[in-house]
């Protein structure tokens, strides 16, 4: 405490020396401008004209103390008032100063005793002293602060504690060690018993959250029919369902031994059999209806769709159905579309995978949205325009840009169509033959064309003469049909046309028909770039396969194997020929008991799909017997040179 007491004694003289040295300063400054006032010593002025003129200025104070009526001042000029302080008085004294100094005279400081008690200051000319005239100086009202500024106190601060007096506390406000950690125990307490708090109501909410969420909503009857008739509802039943199906369908035997691998059959493990993979079939859509017609897709290998004719039973469905099959879903189709009229011809369009085009019997050609629903998107119209006849043809040609619909029917024409616009055709081409008896129309019944080729195709008919088409003139052949180049062999109505399709080795110029004379026939194209004859002349077939009892609906190329190809009858026989190992009989041949309308090869060759008079879809396995070996291609070319010309 002494050492504090000292601290503060030595503050305290320090303040008061300040104070000293700002009176000494201030005294300082008066005495400088008491003697910078010039004539205020050298000049010598009598104390009677003194005396005279501050009677002449100021009057008589003792008569009028107040100075209105002076003849020096008028009566508008404001009353001069007089500091009782010395800070006041000095103002008086630089108010004068400063006019004397703007009148050009000296000025001189009288103290003449008044009713304040302090001195008037009296400015007198120069020439005044010497008895030159007097000039009455005019006295404004003016006032003036001084400003007294310390100079900057220079502080040094060290490291002892620098107090105020009084500020110091008493030792005895300061907490023991013991009472610091008690209250460190109960802070720490009411924390955690504030932590325990909060969790006890977290999992209160969390198991309120809880109880809420597993709590069974029960629905009222209306709420509950709204749902169920809800589309949305539908369409989640569906997708959802037809998913659950597709990963249930999924065949894996999850007990194989494999060490017992060597024991099965060899002919299985060397796939050198056809054998029944998948078979679809539904009643809502396969019952009493018949496949007209199968097309993979070229986009999902998965699908496979399937064109139906009326049911004869059901007058009240529609009479034209396409199923879209799944071979990872048996039970029911991915899709099912319907027409008004039977559908004939069915085929995916290569360029935009949710688009199927189908022909109709009404001479409609209809398509299809995956994305739409059931009914069609686009069809034809009835008119003279389009056909009228039923309609056994369909091509999707062209390229991802430039592409178009090919369609034949059998009132003998060809039209062009676009697939977003099917109002009108945009080219029609009418197929006729003069030699004809009754009517020059030809009645066409299948059509392909061959590969890389888009200005000319081949079509069968029902007169069992297979004709070469023209869609533009050319040298030396005009648009339509080249009457004089006939293939004319068989004996009843073409059912099917087939190209080869493109191989290491060109054989596209190749192609099969099936016919229901009971025969397929093996024939060579004739050159599209080549003149036409303007001669008859019958091309001849190169060979002519005749293993059947029945009539041949069908007869497609392996598109990956030159010399296989499978055949469809109407004794139900699925045949599968390697022309390689025998040109006479198939190697390979399974029966499904009703007869077979169409089949389908699916673009790796290893799958073919048929269908027929009963309304299933037939998935056969090819396995290896479709697989071509590296001189397969050579030892079909030279079973082509040796077959007759």
């Amino acid at each position: 405490m002494d050492h504090r007491r000292e601290e503060l004694e030595k503050k305290r003289a320090k303040l008061a020396e300040l104070r000293r040295q700002r009176e000494e300063r201030k005294r300082a400054a008066m005495q400088a401008r008491e003697q910078q006032q010039p004539g205020a010593s050298s000049s010598k002025v009598d104390p009677q004209d003194i005396n005279e003129l501050v009677n002449s200025l100021v009057g008589d104070r003792a008569r009028s103390p107040t100075r209105q009526n002076s003849p020096v001042m008028g009566a508008g000029t404001p009353r001069m008032s007089h500091e009782t302080s010395g800070i006041g008085r000095d103002r008086s004294i630089s108010s004068a100063t400063s006019i004397g100094t703007q009148m050009g005279s000296p000025v001189v400081r009288a103290e003449t005793p008044g009713a304040t008690g302090f001195g008037d200051i009296v400015a007198v000319a120069g020439g005044m002293a010497t008895g030159q005239s007097r000039v009455v100086p005019q006295f404004k009202a003016s006032s003036t602060v001084i400003f007294d500024f310390p100079p900057k106190e220079t502080i040094v601060y060290n490291k002892e504690v620098q107090t105020a007096d009084g500020s110091a506390q008493p030792d005895e406000g300061l907490l023991t060690e013991e009472e610091i950690e008690r209250r460190v125990r109960q802070i720490r307490e009411i924390e955690e018993k504030a932590r325990v708090a909060r969790e006890e109501e977290r999992a209160r909410r969390e198991a309120e959250a809880k109880a809420k969420k597993s709590e069974v909503r029960r629905l009222t009857d209306e709420q509950r029919a709204d749902i169920l008739e809800s589309s949305d509802f539908a369409t989640f039943v569906e997708q959802r369902s037809r998913a659950m199906e597709r990963a249930l369908d999924e065949e894996y035997d999850f007990m194989v031994d494999y060490t017992l691998a060597a024991a099965t059959d060899a002919e299985d493990a060397s796939g050198e059999r056809l054998k029944l993979a998948l078979s679809f079939h539904d009643d809502k859509v396969s019952r009493g209806r018949s496949v007209m017609d199968l097309a993979w897709s070229g986009r999902f290998p998965e699908l496979v769709a399937a064109a139906y004719n009326r049911n004869p039973m059901a007058p009240n469905e529609p009479d034209g159905a396409v199923a879209i099959w799944n071979t990872h879903l048996r039970e029911r189709p991915e899709f099912v579309f319907y027409a008004p009229s039977d559908v004939l011809r069915v085929a995916f369009s290569d360029f935009n995978p949710n688009v199927i085009v189908g022909g109709a019997y009404s001479g409609q050609v209809l398509l299809w949205d995956t994305r739409a629903k059931a009914h069609p998107v686009l069809k034809t119209p009835l008119t003279a325009s389009g056909h009228t006849h039923p309609v056994y043809a369909l091509r999707v040609v062209g390229s991802t840009n430039a592409h178009q619909l090919i369609s034949a029917s059998t009132d003998g024409l060809v039209c062009s169509w676009q697939l977003d616009m099917l109002a009108q055709p945009q080219d029609v081409i009418e197929l006729s033959h003069p030699a004809h008896l009754r009517t020059d129309e030809v009645s066409v019944t299948c059509m392909d064309f061959a590969d890389n080729e888009t200005a000319a195709f081949v079509v069968g008919t029902a007169e069992g003469v297979a004709y070469q088409v023209n869609r533009y003139d050319r040298a030396g052949c005009k648009a339509g049909l080249n009457a004089f180049d006939a293939y004319r062999a068989h004996a009843a109505p073409i059912n099917s046309l087939s190209f080869h399709p493109p191989s290491a080795a060109d054989f596209t110029d190749l192609f099969l028909t099936a016919s229901s004379d009971w025969t397929v026939r093996l024939w060579r194209a004739r050159p599209a770039a080549k003149p036409a004859s303007t001669v008859p002349a019958d091309i001849r077939p190169l060979h002519v396969f005749d293993a059947f009892d029945d009539y041949v609906y069908d007869a497609r190329w392996s598109p990956v194997h030159p010399s296989v190809f499978a055949s469809a009858d109407g004794t139900g026989r699925l045949a599968l020929w390697n022309l390689n190992l025998d040109i006479e009989l198939p190697v390979q041949s399974v029966s499904s008991g009703r007869a077979l309308n169409k089949l389908a090869w699916d673009r790796p060759g290893r799958r073919i799909a048929t269908g027929g008079a009963d309304g299933s879809v037939y998935i056969y396995d090819v396995g290896d017997l479709s697989t071509p070996h590296a001189d397969d291609h050579a030892n079909f070319s030279r079973v082509v040179a040796g077959l007759p010309n």
